[in-house]
């Protein structure tokens, strides 16, 4: 099969996964066809095979993108040595700015798991407990100390990743409070939930 004119892998192949990653975000995933993926990006259905084995396939490369970036982004924000309050603080405000430019990965990431076949699951559900565990030993050191008090350090895990993943629900720049604002306003919930 020729190769549809303009283009090549090094751009199609993003504009393959954006196409995809709009569209499972909009329709999900188990509603999307190859087909309408390749609408979207304007080539013949039958080309996208030149850039993914199928949708499956596309599914876990946009989670795991989006978990790889996370993780990257996270290791060079993290601060060694930080007070548990400090580091909490810094976890919160780092978790809000880096997933409020993200929404359609968010959601993917959180919506379609199910969606993910057994082996994939397991690849991605490794690097979202790496994060995840990031968060619990901060609030596990923080108890340790008696700046938190807390019962189990993996269920307020749980707890807070959930209230601070769902600014992206709602948040609008342009609204009534800027980023920043509600930044700190996650930010002191979050701390009165946890201090001794």
């Amino acid at each position: 099969m020729a190769r549809t004119q303009g283009s090549h892998s090094g751009t199609t192949g993003p504009r393959v996964r954006k196409a995809a990653l709009g569209l499972f975000a909009q329709h999900g995933f188990a509603a999307v066809s190859m087909r309408q993926i390749a609408k979207e990006v304007g080539v013949q259905a039958g080309a996208l095979y030149n850039y993914t084995p199928d949708k499956q396939s596309l599914l876990y490369e946009l989670m795991f993108e989006h978990m790889d970036a996370l993780l990257t982004a996270r290791r060079e924000e993290a601060v060694a040595d930080m007070p548990p309050i400090k580091a909490l603080e810094n976890f919160v405000r780092f978790h809000i700015r880096f997933h409020i430019e993200k929404p359609d990965e968010v959601f993917i990431a959180y919506m379609e798991l199910r969606a993910l076949e057994d082996s994939n699951f397991a690849k991605i559900e490794a690097l979202r407990r790496t994060y995840e565990n990031e968060l619990e030993s901060i609030l596990q050191r923080g108890i340790e100390s008696g700046d938190f008090a807390l019962d189990d350090a993996r269920l307020a895990t749980f707890a807070v990743l959930s209230m601070l993943t769902g600014v992206n629900t709602w948040f609008r720049a342009g609204g009534r409070l800027s980023l920043a604002e509600v930044e700190t306003v996650y930010w002191n919930m979050v701390r009165r939930a946890v201090v001794a």
